[in-house]
């Protein structure tokens, strides 16, 4: 039988609303008591009273047993949920920035006060990614985890290769849309699809890694140059995080834009979809695929781990325990796509091998290989304008 949960919600923003508009639809063996938010003046959907700004009235209620953790502000979210982990409440959190930074003190936390931090809403929407990582492929050798993690670029991107958009004005629509932030940064720059990546890296192969380490380029440097020469060539471009397996139980993670053609399974994920491309030593490859944008995808996944908890669900990290001693490696060549203006930034470099060059109308771009090591050296002067990167299969 199913144990009643009392819950505290901080945040009432698009996947706080989208939660509740779920929730009161539902017959279950739970109740709100208090929402915590940071502008008290902003119209909301309920009564004024059920809204506080003072997070004690949550953490320090001997009633509320659960928390669920929906705001933006990474720092403000750990300072929440370490608070209310240690006071014996559980805690359901989306919020991928802290988790992704704090993931190895959170686990500790949670093993010495025996509480339970659940965040599939934290990475990939709808997908429930992190408990199938967890339950289904606990014992499994996993060759790779990729694929789309971040609808909003991914929207982006979709109305620039199907509808002839042009980059600012995709941004805008999907920033109308509530999909990208004010500031899309996060978004566009591939920081969001690192933090899930990294939440992803831990629960795939035991690994804490701080994000930091980890080489993120996105899709803000694009130009029509880089549209076209995939159109030519019968590519699309896909903002891709990859995990994945090398040699002797290293483990390589960095995120890019890729050109996929159309024999890839991500060729057709589209719009605010995200699509997770598990590779399995046992159990080939699957695929995973839902909305990873949006109020009630993110709540769904959201309100899934609060049902959990009614049944005492907690994350047994066991990769951690039996991983053979993964290791996190920068040692991996890829074959890419680099778009520059700056003739430097090619010895810079150091390719492996160069197999294609080209300079005309002052369009220049090179195909070869390269070292992730060099990329993650080099990456401030790859992030600048002027310069595109893309990872070519």
């Amino acid at each position: 039988m199913s144990k009643k949960l009392t819950i505290g919600i901080f945040g009432f923003g698009v996947v706080g609303q989208g939660l509740y508009d779920i929730i009161k639809t539902k017959n279950l063996n739970l109740s709100i008591k208090h929402f915590v938010i940071k502008n008290p003046n902003k119209k909301r959907s309920l009564p004024a009273e059920l809204f506080h700004t003072d997070a004690s009235i949550i953490l320090d209620d001997p009633e509320i047993n659960t928390v669920v953790e929906l705001i933006d502000d990474a720092e403000a979210a750990y300072h929440i949920v370490t608070t209310a982990l240690k006071n014996g409440k559980n805690v359901v959190s989306a919020n991928k920035k802290m988790i992704a930074t704090h993931i190895r003190e959170l686990t500790e936390i949670q093993q010495q006060y025996g509480t339970s931090l659940l965040y599939e809403g934290a990475v990939c929407g709808s997908i429930p990614i992190i408990r199938n990582l967890e339950e289904y492929y606990d014992n499994e050798l996993l060759h790779a985890v990729t694929g789309i993690f971040n609808g909003s670029s991914n929207y982006i991107l979709s109305k620039i290769f199907n509808e002839d958009m042009d980059y600012n004005e995709a941004l805008k629509q999907a920033q109308d849309l509530g999909y990208a932030e004010t500031d899309p940064t996060l978004d566009v720059g591939g920081y969001d699809a690192k933090y899930k990546l990294t939440i992803v890296a831990s629960h795939a192969y035991g690994l804490y890694e701080n994000p930091d380490d980890i080489l993120n380029i996105g899709i803000d440097k694009l130009s029509h140059r880089d549209i076209q020469y995939a159109r030519e060539k019968n590519f699309k471009i896909k903002l891709v995080p990859t995990a994945k397996e090398i040699a002797n139980n290293q483990v390589v993670l960095y995120v890019l834009p890729k050109l996929v053609d159309s024999t890839s399974i991500l060729y057709t994920v589209e719009n605010e979809y995200n699509g997770v491309v598990v590779q399995a030593a046992f159990a080939d490859q699957q695929f995973f695929y839902g909305k990873g944008a949006g109020g009630h995808p993110t709540g769904s996944a959201v309100l899934s781990d609060i049902t959990a908890l009614r049944y005492d669900y907690r994350y047994e990290y066991k990769k951690h325990l039996t991983s053979n001693n993964s290791v996190y490696s920068t040692d991996y060549n890829l074959r890419i796509y680099l778009r520059y203006e700056d003739e430097s930034i090619i010895e810079l470099l150091h390719f492996n091998r160069i197999d294609e060059r080209y300079y005309a109308n002052g369009y220049k771009y090179v195909i070869g290989e390269i070292n992730l090591k060099q990329l993650i050296t080099h990456r401030g002067k790859i992030a600048q304008d002027g310069v595109f990167i893309a990872e070519i299969d």
